[in-house]
């Protein structure tokens, strides 16, 4: 049987791709959400003396927080093809709430580190809000819609340590969980006054909706091949800001914690990329854009390479390598989202979450190896294994057939 066999067509919410305020709350809500899996990263070492985890168990915060996010991806996003869209959304975010106010509130690392999984559970609501968002965008501005989507999860991806950083730094480490819980109550119920219904027509068990994935994944190839080409580009993102930091906490340049801080605000640059690459897209040059964000993602380590280490010259360069970067990074994203969002609206959600649980264990993935490789050979050896990443997506992508008179996907 046929994946499409399981899909029934879908009740469509109205198009609001003109809609520039409703683009406006769904980017600013991907955002919010998707920072609650990373305020806790750089805060590893407080959180940790606070609860009486040792540095090896403490490692577990953030491990346990992706493999809550992965678990989600595959069991919860796929459900949007099933369940009205803005219930779903809410509930998650207010499962969000709770977890983030029990990890603020926890005295004991048992419940903060059940409260961590929890955290990854719930804030896969961004990935139930971006295919939402192409379901409500018209056909010939989607990539626009949700590249301009896809720049608000980005800059809260980039945002959200920086930002735990400086709140920690200003009132502990318990205010940004305290804060956040605060704000995806409020969210939740500014979305479920102002969002449309979006009534997918309930044409699989949910049982029959996991095994249709795995149909899904074997029966596209655009599928395969944008998720592989974006664990790699993802990749070379997560073990960049891995292990940078070290670099520049070392000895060499010496930087502060809020030196990091403000350093990685420099990579918040990059997110202007997501609506030009949508715009791109739209207007049939996603070849071209993909191309391009894969040289820009191997340039970036070469770059960062550049000057004396700890001079001046050498700090402008990663800098610039940061910036260059988190923008071929968010390119190829939106043209790889947008691409298989084309496959089908009727299963959107299981795309998605097949997308982004591909590359996300990339990223997983390559930060360990990251940390491994500034351990035993320095930026060096680090940045010569992240320009690696996108060269061999970029070499994969060269292999892509092209049909004769098909449209650049």
């Amino acid at each position: 049987m046929t994946t499409r066999a399981h899909c029934a067509p879908q009740a469509q919410a109205s198009p609001v791709g003109g809609a520039s305020w409703m683009t406006l709350l769904l980017a600013t809500a991907c955002g919010l959400i998707v920072a609650n899996l990373y305020y806790a990263q750089p805060l590893i070492g407080p959180i940790g003396h606070a609860l009486g985890l040792s540095p090896q168990a403490a490692g577990l915060i953030v491990t346990l927080i992706q493999a809550g996010y992965g678990a989600g991806l595959l069991l919860i996003v796929p459900l949007g093809d099933i369940i009205e869209n803005r219930r779903l959304i809410c509930s998650l975010l207010a499962a969000s709430a709770l977890a983030l106010a029990g990890a603020a509130l926890a005295g004991h690392a048992g419940v903060f580190l059940l409260a961590a999984v929890c955290i990854g559970l719930s804030s896969v609501a961004a990935q139930v809000l971006v295919p939402f968002a192409a379901h409500l965008a018209p056909e010939h501005a989607r990539g626009r819609v949700v590249g301009n989507v896809m720049s608000g999860l980005m800059l809260g991806i980039m945002l959200a340590r920086p930002a735990a950083s400086l709140v920690t730094d200003l009132w502990g480490w318990h205010a940004i969980f305290a804060g956040s819980a605060v704000g995806m109550a409020l969210l939740a119920l500014v979305l479920m006054r102002l969002l449309p219904d979006r009534r997918p027509a309930p044409a699989v068990r949910y049982g029959a909706l996991l095994v249709s994935m795995w149909q899904l994944l074997c029966s596209q190839p655009v599928l395969r091949r944008r998720a592989a080409y974006q664990a790699c580009m993802f990749g070379a993102f997560s073990l960049f800001w891995t292990t940078v930091p070290l670099w520049l906490a070392g000895p060499e340049f010496g930087l502060s914690q809020k030196g990091i801080a403000l350093f990685a605000l420099a990579g918040v640059a990059g997110a202007v990329a997501a609506p030009i690459a949508g715009r791109q897209a739209d207007r049939g040059r996603g070849r071209g854009m993909t191309m391009l964000a894969m040289l820009l993602a191997a340039g970036a380590f070469v770059l960062g390479q550049a000057g004396t280490p700890g001079s001046p010259v050498a700090l402008a360069a990663l800098t610039t390598a940061a910036i260059v970067l988190d923008f071929g990074v968010a390119a190829n994203l939106v043209v790889g989202q947008r691409a298989i969002f084309a496959l089908g609206a009727a299963y959107r959600s299981r795309l998605n979450g097949l997308f982004m649980a591909i590359f996300f264990t990339g990223g997983a993935v390559a930060s360990a190896v990251g940390a491994w490789a500034f351990a035993h050979g320095g930026w060096t050896l680090t940045s010569w294994i992240g320009f690696g990443l996108p060269a061999m997506a970029g070499l994969y992508f060269a292999t892509e057939p092209r049909p004769a008179g098909a449209l650049p996907r």
